[in-house]
């Protein structure tokens, strides 16, 4: 590859694909780096013999009018609008998701129902600091007897630790605005779409042939700018406070590419230790305390034409295998050919554990058998089954997290030609409008605007509310 680009972007995921996408509308060459053979990262599409599945299912919902419009505009005539419709599926019945307390509390019965209001009335005459943890978080806004039938064991199960280690900044993120007196609230007063939390939208837009069409359609736009597929980066040569020079590899090649500005959106702790010269000792260890959560994705095609009507089911008893299921068909009709359907299953895990080694075969099996047991599938429906390992799913803000963070990003804030984007580039809990973002602004700081990427997502008003 001869000469050298104006930016070279690490990985094509939305944030990456979104940033060349921007550069080179600005008739910027761009160069676009990524270990996988398909662009997308965490939100691409994977297609199994006519059969189409996301990696664990992806809404797209903002209120970033700029964002909406340039999805519409990059996928003109195939969104559709899809009702959310999720639900819970727990001792055996299901409860609405996100939680509604009426619904919960019918379903619990008066004694159990009338424990749960007394220790949430309890809990808010009490005194308390500020949460450190999602269990003190959870706790304050729902009392302890619904956070420990509702949340606890599925917060442990998906993040594989106990809850008092979770970050309170990951509640925060991710159902601001919501508690027990607010989504009693909206049950009973039957709030307008408006004044509704976050966690209470209702519908989304979603690519008629999945949510991978975002990435594709944006990295057909980055053309003729190249788009390097199944190149892993493995190291980043930096001089003098700045970045000089990638070198990655394939199957059967190594290229080294120039370039005069470095946008990344690769994880971050493996940014750190693929710098050339390494970094100090205590930037590496701190890249050590950072963990992702991955995710395993097992896709049962099914001989019938609809399981259920939902676009999630979430599973937190600890005695089912997986967290959590959804139906593509439900999403878009042409996710599957017609007559058939399929069921996606997400196990969260650690790279290394013993579900993350087991054989697709056993995983395949271990699935089909539960979904057997819970009544989802019967008798010899199963028509195949796919599975994808996903690593660097989830970025785990395990408390005291942020010392170990902020040590990193004040060291690359010493390149001054390197920017962070995306969810695992910046180890944060960006959704897909989110991760969109930071690639747009990260690309107009090149082209001469001052944008702070670490204030996308961090608005009081959480950037998922309706308009």
């Amino acid at each position: 590859m001869s000469g050298r680009f104006n930016a070279v972007v690490l990985g094509a995921g939305l944030a990456g694909l979104a940033a060349a996408y921007t550069l080179s509308r600005a008739r910027k060459r761009v160069v676009v780096v990524e270990k996988d053979t398909q662009v997308g990262g965490l939100s691409r599409t994977v297609v199994h013999r006519g059969f189409r599945f996301d990696l664990g299912g992806h809404r797209f919902f903002t209120k970033n009018p700029e964002i909406e419009e340039l999805v519409r505009e990059l996928l003109d005539g195939e969104l559709v609008l899809t009702k959310r419709s999720s639900k819970i599926f727990m001792r055996g019945r299901y409860f609405d998701y996100p939680l509604r307390p009426l619904n919960a509390l019918l379903g619990l019965g008066i004694w159990e129902s009338a424990k749960i209001v007394l220790d949430y009335t309890r809990e808010r005459l009490r005194s308390r600091e500020e949460p450190v943890s999602l269990e003190d978080w959870v706790v304050a806004n729902f009392g302890r007897e619904l956070f420990n039938i509702f949340f606890k064991e599925y917060s442990e199960k998906v993040w594989g630790i106990s809850c008092d280690r979770i970050s309170a900044e990951w509640v925060a993120q991710r159902i601001r605005g919501l508690s027990l007196s607010v989504a009693l609230r909206d049950a009973l007063l039957k709030l307008n779409r408006r004044s509704r939390p976050p966690t209470l939208i209702r519908e989304f837009l979603y690519p008629e042939m999945g949510i991978g069409r975002v990435a594709e359609r944006l990295a057909e736009e980055v053309s003729p700018n190249p788009v390097l597929l199944g190149f892993n980066v493995f190291r980043i040569r930096h001089s003098g406070g700045r970045i000089m020079s990638i070198t990655a590899r394939n199957c059967d090649s190594e290229i080294t590419v120039e370039a005069d500005s470095y946008i990344s959106s690769i994880p971050l702790p493996s940014l750190v230790r693929m710098l050339s010269p390494e970094p100090p000792e205590e930037v590496l260890r701190a890249a050590e305390r950072l963990r992702f959560r991955d995710t395993i994705i097992v896709a049962v095609m099914v001989n019938r034409p609809r399981v259920t009507r939902l676009s999630w089911v979430y599973l937190p008893e600890k005695k089912v295998p997986f967290g959590r299921i959804h139906e593509p068909n439900n999403w878009s009709r042409a996710m599957s050919p017609p007559g058939k359907t399929s069921l996606v299953a997400e196990y969260f895990c650690f790279a290394g554990e013993k579900l993350w080694n087991m054989q697709e075969e056993e995983l395949a099996q271990l699935t089909v058998e539960h979904l057997e047991a819970l009544g989802f599938l019967g008798g010899d429906e199963v028509i195949d089954t796919r599975v994808v390992r996903v690593p660097n799913a989830y970025p785990l803000l395990e408390v005291g997290y942020r010392r170990h963070y902020e040590t990193i990003l004040d060291y690359l804030a010493g390149f001054e030609n390197l920017q962070l984007v995306g969810r695992t580039g910046m180890f944060r809990y960006h959704n897909m409008d989110h991760a969109m973002e930071t690639g747009i602004k990260a690309a107009r700081n090149l082209l001469g605007e001052r944008h702070n990427l670490l204030e996308v997502n961090c608005s009081a008003e959480y950037i998922e509310e309706a308009r």
